[in-house]
């Protein structure tokens, strides 16, 4: 069995993955892309069916960022191979910097994506 990326360890792909982005991606991303060490889990998760927030993309007075919760990457794939992990972050990060350009360009296209799956899980 495989042992899960240290957080160091998943930090320094997440900036490799990052180094790999267009650094127009990150114009208004005052605070950058962060490693949240702890899992976050959704507000809707239910019982017996967990609902892990792998990343999100937030804006307040202070700019805006990026997180990633380590801690929700280990707890839903905690055998993943390291090349593995490096999709999943690279996918969540993507993600994430689509609801960034989105947001600076007016749209919404992901954001009513994501409710509307989080409607599907909640009705099932």
């Amino acid at each position: 069995m495989t042992e899960f990326l240290s957080v160091e360890e998943v930090g320094a792909m997440l900036s490799e993955i990052a180094d790999e982005i267009p650094s127009a991606f990150f114009d208004e991303l005052h605070g950058g892309i962060i490693l949240v060490d702890p899992p976050k889990m959704h507000p809707n998760s239910q019982v017996g069916r967990p609902l892990y927030i792998m990343g999100e993309y937030v804006r307040n007075n202070l700019g805006s960022q990026i997180k990633i919760y380590y801690g929700s990457f280990k707890a839903i794939y905690p055998t993943a191979s390291v090349k593995h992990l490096r999709e999943l972050l690279k996918n969540t990060l993507i993600h994430e910097f689509t609801h960034h350009l989105e947001y600076r360009a007016g749209l919404r296209g992901l954001e009513v994506k994501d409710a509307k799956m989080l409607n599907d899980y909640k009705n099932k």
